[in-house]
């Protein structure tokens, strides 16, 4: 049996202390991506488009054990947030006007070829997912400031108020990039004021 890699344990930038930011390098990783608008918590799209990247997730995981020997535990759900107006997503937290991509991360050995398969097998199971919106795409986020967040979604605008207006601008650095989360919690499962969440911003030096 092939040693199962837990990515979340041997890869720093899925690592973050509650109550402190802390700047990383963030090397570019793969990810399962899908795109969407909306409130979350109202807009079925959200809902179709998560339930897009479990399958395909699932069917890469088990065919890079049996074709590669190589096992894996399936990572979290993450997103990548903004909006057009900043203070939508910030301080008004205006749901209705954010846009979203959704993703799991997978190790650099899946390639497109994998890719396609794990599709074509997942909506042959199940026509009526979106999984044909998935995509397998690199992301290279670079610096970043990221932190711990324990505690509703809600919750989180006063961390990011200091996150974005406080910290990073001391620190002589700009935000760059979309607003990034990983989910560690499953909030089916998790009471809202103990889910954690990694908050993560891309910076670049001031100039």
């Amino acid at each position: 049996m092939p040693d199962k890699v837990d990515f979340k344990k041997t890869t720093d930038a899925y690592r973050a202390r509650k109550g402190r930011f802390d700047v990383v390098d963030v090397p570019a990783l793969s990810y399962l991506m899908i795109d969407g608008h909306g409130d979350p918590n109202t807009a079925s799209e959200f809902t179709t488009a998560v339930e897009a990247l479990y399958p395909l997730a699932y069917t890469l995981k088990f065919a890079s054990k049996r074709d590669l020997d190589r096992d894996y535990t399936v990572m979290p759900l993450e997103g990548l947030w903004w909006a057009d107006n900043h203070a939508s997503f910030t301080s008004a937290r205006d749901k209705s006007k954010w846009d979203w991509t959704m993703m799991i991360m997978q190790p650099d050995w899946i390639d497109q070829a994998m890719f396609a398969d794990a599709v074509a097998k997942a909506s042959a199971k199940n026509p009526a997912t979106r999984v044909r919106d998935v995509r397998l795409e690199a992301l290279c986020e670079g610096r970043c400031v990221q932190t711990m967040h324990i505690g509703s979604f809600d919750d989180e605008a006063p961390v990011l108020a200091e996150m974005h207006d406080v910290f990073i601008p001391q620190n002589g650095l700009q935000l760059t990039g979309k607003h990034h989360e990983i989910y560690f919690s499953d909030p089916r499962k998790t009471a809202a004021e103990k889910r954690r969440t990694l908050l993560r911003q891309p910076v670049t030096p001031l100039s």
